[in-house]
């Protein structure tokens, strides 16, 4: 080959180089998100320097974790239905299913979800795992049923894998090796068993998961792909190799652990106390309380390294330099607080969540923002980083800002069970009580959410339930 081929020949390199450059800045974003089931925000990146979460810190460094999110719902199912439509709903658990039966009588009346936004808009949706309230998104005995979709037209595929547990119904609760919960007052509260991530549901979820990215990843259309992990959600199982993690560990002591006094969201922990305990009561076991807060570290790390795994398999296919990420805790967890041990409440510790964006364009990276946002602000957040419309009909508010200036302002969060609903500032937490009753609490104080204000701030009080209302409606 003479001079002149060997020129003519690297010109046609740089040519083909810069048009698949091209190429790959025209394409729309693809989408990641990561879902996880009962995750405080009680990790190394949000202030938990006890917590092994690694992963789940290095993309806090390298997106925007935001300290101060809210759920709009301390319970799976209309917490999710928040996130999936972009709009508040009913406190109903089955929220997401109510849905799909008025898709049933009248589609044209109900808004598309967010998924089925983006499956509109030429994007491939795909839905691992716990995304939706049942783990694979259908309903039935087993919620295994593809009569009974709970997203009618979201996905392309939505998929759920079983193992020996069967059932998705079985996964959900599943211990090692195909535990099912039959019964829950004879299924244990916790377990560490020998073995790999695959002896627990999660590993499969994620395996599965990693196939599926792997598809998409060379497809030509853009995707949207949620995984949805199911730890550190009851009961709390693990592989044993995470709970050694924490064997020499000192955790702080719980705060305000005391049963609030006065009309409260306070509850017994009926989800938590029916399991088998061996007669033991954390509320009043110190010790056993210091082995469950051990177990639920356990999960967490196991979902860590979950959430590791997904993260490097999107850069192993390349696709990481044109996905946007976003990992989402469903809600918060009451790990002894307020003498409770569960969610359900209107507590900070049943609404604040992890929320982490990563978008491969933004500056800042690893900057913490402060602003107190709302799980109803990630449809519109998505839409507009990758430039598709954002509906008229979504209620949130887009945080794309904040991923440009991390310190720019938030707004309220709303949030809502069947008998109360509150509303979060960046200094007061207000809550209406079905009956009338309110709770306003101080957070710019030491006491915070133990101590009520409410009667020695009447016009306060007047204020933040006009904007509750404003808001939320009556």
């Amino acid at each position: 080959m003479n001079l002149k081929q060997c020129i003519v020949l690297l010109g046609f390199s740089v040519l083909y180089w810069a048009a698949s450059c091209q190429e790959i800045v025209d394409q729309p974003k693809n989408i990641l998100l990561i879902c996880i089931d009962d995750l405080r925000p009680e990790l190394n990146s949000f202030g938990a320097n006890y917590i092994k979460s690694p992963h789940i810190d290095g993309l806090a460094a390298m997106g925007r974790p935001f300290s101060h999110h809210y759920v709009n719902a301390p319970s799976c199912g209309p917490s999710r239905y928040t996130l999936l439509t972009g709009l508040y709903g009913t406190a109903n658990n089955d929220a997401i299913f109510l849905r799909a039966k008025q898709m049933e009588k009248s589609a044209k009346n109900v808004p598309p979800s967010m998924p089925e936004w983006f499956r509109q808009n030429g994007y491939t949706t795909v839905s691992v795992g716990k995304v939706s309230h049942h783990p694979g998104g259908r309903g039935g005995t087993n919620w295994d049923s593809d009569s009974i979709p709970e997203m009618p037209n979201a996905w392309n595929r939505h998929l759920m894998p079983v193992g020996s547990w069967k059932t998705p119904k079985g996964a959900m609760h599943g211990l090692a090796n195909g535990n099912i919960r039959e019964v829950a007052s004879e299924h244990d509260v916790l377990e560490a068993e020998e073995g790999p991530d695959e002896i627990y549901p999660d590993g499969l979820i994620v395996s599965e998961g990693l196939t599926q990215l792997e598809k998409l990843a060379t497809g030509t259309k853009p995707f949207f792909l949620a995984i949805g992990l199911i730890k550190p959600h009851l009961p709390f199982g693990a592989p044993k190799k995470y709970l050694d993690l924490y064997n020499d560990i000192e955790f702080p002591p719980i705060s305000h652990p005391e049963k609030p006094q006065g009309k409260t969201t306070w509850h017994e922990s009926g989800e938590f106390m029916k399991y088998n305990r061996w007669g033991k009561d954390p509320r009043e076991d110190q010790q056993f309380a210091m082995e469950l807060r051990r177990h639920y570290a356990a999960c967490v790390s196991y979902a860590d390294k979950q959430v590791g795994d997904i993260l490097n398999k999107l850069k192993e296919t390349g696709a990481d330099k044109n996905t946007i990420v976003v990992l989402w805790g469903d809600h918060g967890w009451h790990l002894g607080e307020h003498s409770i041990w569960g969610k359900h409440s209107l507590f900070e510790e049943s609404l604040r969540s992890p929320l982490i964006i990563y978008d491969p364009e933004m500056n800042n990276e690893g900057v913490k923002s402060n602003a107190v946002v709302e799980t109803l602000d990630i449809f519109p957040t998505l839409c507009d980083l990758t430039g598709l419309k954002i509906p008229g009909f979504t209620q949130g508010t887009s945080l794309a800002p904040i991923l440009e200036y991390p310190q720019s302002p938030g707004h309220i969060a709303i949030a809502y069970t069947s008998s109360a609903r509150t509303i979060r500032t960046e200094k007061y937490r207000f809550i209406q009580h079905e009956n009338g009753e309110v709770e306003l609490y101080d957070h710019s104080t030491k006491e915070k959410e133990t101590q009520n204000i409410a009667s020695t701030n009447v016009d306060l009080v007047v204020e933040l339930r006009k904007r509750l209302v404003e808001r939320r409606g009556n």
